[in-house]
Order: structure tokens, then C-alpha cells, then sequence
């Protein structure tokens, strides 16, 4: 159905930009019943503009395991191969320079020069861990990733600062809202975790850059 959608949706606009969020599993396990793979793999992913995979989904996607940055980057293209012109993988399990408290996230976009020939330009990030579980930091990656690639549609490297820096800020407010309600040495509840969207307003239009992304060749 959604792909149907898709379909007619670029037949009437055919500068729509569709993101998918391909949520098959996490950490080596699939949490969607197995005969939704070959949908995603086969149907969805060839429609999509942009694709935010973690690690296991895009191992999933491409039949390629990632065990260094040279792996993620093969996996990236072999992705774009699908269709997607824009890859992010949200988070990986390769070694972070900064130190065990952070996660390593990938990215790659492919544009067509006017001539006709192909450049791809990837990025890799490094994003603090939180010890916490919230409900909708994939939906909120998404859009922002596709708003800040509509801003910087050559520049992947600065629309990944943007949306990372915007998950940044969103969840630290949240983390610091939710001690608040929960109160000294109590560990706070999933409504306290609720993201605080509404009070974010401004750092989502505007994000103060706290995260920088390196160019990788």
C-alpha cells in the first residue's frame, strides 16, 4: 500500500522526496514478522529517496556484514544500488575515536553532475549515548533528516550536524524535564520520557551545532 502511494504520489509531483525508516530488528533480531524483509528489500527501499537503517537493518538489506568503516561504505553503495540517493545508518557497532560513550553513525549521498557522471559524498559521525529509552527518535531522525536535506540538498555533511544536533538538544531537554518530574534518585517513567517537541521549538528550526560530521573517502 504504501509503496502504491508513493508511486502515485511521484507520478503527480516527480520532485517528491519519500523517506523510509526500514524497522526490521535491532542488535542481531528481527521484530517485524519475516515475511516483511522481502517487501522492504524488493519494494519499499527501490522507492525511497533517503533510507535511516541501523546497522543490523542494513546488513539485513544488502546481505553484508559491517565490521569497519570500509565495510559500512560498501554496504552504503551497495544501497544506493537499490535506489535510495541518500544513506544514513542511525547507529553502528563500529569502534567510536571519541571513546565508549559514544556511537558511530554513517552517511552517503550520491548526486548526478550536469555531465552526467556520479559523485558520492559520505560522512561519519559520532553522537553521545543516552541511558535511556524514548518512543519516537526514529520518526523525529526522519523528518528532520529530510528537512535539513531539502535545506542542504548538495551538503550531507552539514544536514547531518542539523539533524543531529537537533536530536541532541530535543533529548537532553527531555532527560532534564523528566528528573525533574520523577524527583531525586528515581529513575524516570516512559510518559516522563515523552519527547519535549512543543519546548524544543526553537532548536529545531534553529539548532546550535554540537556535533560535527567528518567527510570520509
Amino acid at each position: 500500500m504504501v509503496v502504491d502511494i508513493v508511486q502515485e504520489l511521484k507520478r503527480a509531483n516527480p520532485n517528491l522526496v519519500y523517506v523510509c525508516d526500514p524497522v526490521l530488528g535491532d542488535h542481531g533480531s528481527m521484530y517485524v514478522p519475516q515475511n516483511l524483509y522481502p517487501v522492504y528489500k524488493n519494494k519499499v527501499v527501490p522507492v525511497a529517496d533517503i533510507i535511516t537503517p541501523n546497522q543490523f537493518e542494513a546488513e539485513l538489506l544488502t546481505g553484508k556484514n559491517i565490521s569497519s568503516q570500509k565495510d559500512a561504505v560498501e554496504v552504503m553503495d551497495l544501497l544506493h544500488a537499490m535506489g535510495p540517493d541518500t544513506v544514513v545508518i542511525t547507529s553502528s557497532d563500529l569502534p567510536p575515536r571519541l571513546g565508549d560513550r559514544f556511537l558511530v553513525s554513517l552517511g552517503s549521498q550520491r548526486h548526478v553532475r550536469p555531465d552526467g557522471s556520479r559523485t558520492t559524498q559520505r560522512v561519519r559521525i559520532e553522537v553521545p549515548k543516552v541511558d535511556a529509552v524514548f518512543v519516537g527518535t526514529g520518526d523525529l531522525f526522519a523528518a528532520m533528516l529530510l528537512a535539513w536535506t531539502h535545506h542542504y540538498p548538495n551538503d550531507l555533511k552539514t544536514a547531518c550536524e542539523k539533524t543531529f544536533s537537533v536530536m541532541h538538544h530535543v533529548i537532553q531537554r527531555t532527560i532534564s524535564y523528566a528528573h525533574e518530574l520523577a524527583g531525586p534518585g528515581r529513575r524516570p517513567s516512559p510518559p516522563q520520557l515523552e519527547l519535549r517537541m512543543i519546548q524544543s521549538k526553537a532548536d529545531i528550526e534553529d539548532p546550535a551545532i554540537v556535533t560535527e560530521a567528518t567527510v570520509i573517502s
